[in-house]
């Protein structure tokens, strides 16, 4: 049986995060996009010092998730003006979740996205949200299963190509 922990990311792990967004982001996008927008898009979304001002937001957090110790998933989550959108007031962003696919079928996802969720409730928040690409089918009905809803769409960039994600949301008081 593996040994599954969740850290806090610390600057001396940067580069660290650097790789393992690099990879998860290719592994899982790079049937859509070509070699060169995916470059684009790595140097403008995961330079180290992007990532570096990510991990000292005092509005955002970012957890990796270690197996057996090795860094194999991450998740960033903002809050206040770190959310990429502000359409929803006393929000609790959950931007990035994301796992080698040598270690998908761990549950490490769920594991990182019921953490957030108790992250958002633990802060009071009255929403927890995410954008979700319009074709990942099979990420929407796991977000639906935990009682999320479509409220809006908007656009993703990767260099010059723009997908459509919708936005998700999920009230967390009654």
């Amino acid at each position: 049986m593996s040994e599954i922990t969740i850290k806090k990311v610390t600057l001396d792990k940067l580069a660290t995060l650097q790789e393992l967004s690099i990879q998860t982001f290719r592994e899982t996008f790079a049937f859509d996009n070509t070699e060169e927008e995916l470059q684009q898009f790595f140097d403008d979304s995961y330079t180290l010092e992007q990532l570096k001002k990510e991990i000292i937001n005092p509005e955002s957090d970012v957890r990796f998730v270690l197996v057996d110790g090795r860094e194999v998933g991450f998740m960033k989550v903002n809050w206040g003006a770190a959310q990429t959108e502000h359409e929803l007031e006393n929000a609790f962003e959950i931007q990035r979740i994301y796992i080698l696919n040598e270690c998908q079928e761990l549950g490490l996802g769920k594991k990182l996205f019921e953490l957030a969720l108790e992250m958002a409730k633990e802060g009071r928040f009255d929403w927890a949200w995410l954008g979700v690409w319009e074709n990942n089918i099979r990420a929407q009905v796991f977000y639906q299963k935990y009682g999320f809803e479509k409220f809006s769409e908007h656009s993703f960039k990767v260099s010059d190509k723009v997908d459509t994600d919708w936005l998700m949301r999920k009230a967390l008081k009654e």
